[in-house]
């Protein structure tokens, strides 16, 4: 699986990165996580607010922050 966190470092944004990588050391597997925060790179996913959640190139959210316990579900979904 590959999750890519979308932000340019903005509180939301660090905490979604923390949370995914906590979330991930829990299901545990092989997951690559990437943090993008190249602006042109963010607005190829045509979102308005971030942080934004990719995860295997399909845009899951903008705009906001999940727990840890709500990624624990939606990666073994």
């Amino acid at each position: 699986m590959h999750i890519k966190i979308l932000g340019t470092g903005c509180a939301k944004c660090i905490a979604l990165e923390n949370n995914v990588k906590e979330a991930v050391a829990q299901i545990g597997g092989f997951h690559q996580i990437e943090k993008v925060e190249d602006i042109m790179k963010i607005m190829e996913y045509n979102i308005l607010s971030t942080p934004g959640l990719v995860i295997d190139d399909k845009l899951i959210s903008a705009g906001k922050s999940y727990s840890v316990e709500q990624l624990v579900k939606m990666l073994e979904g």
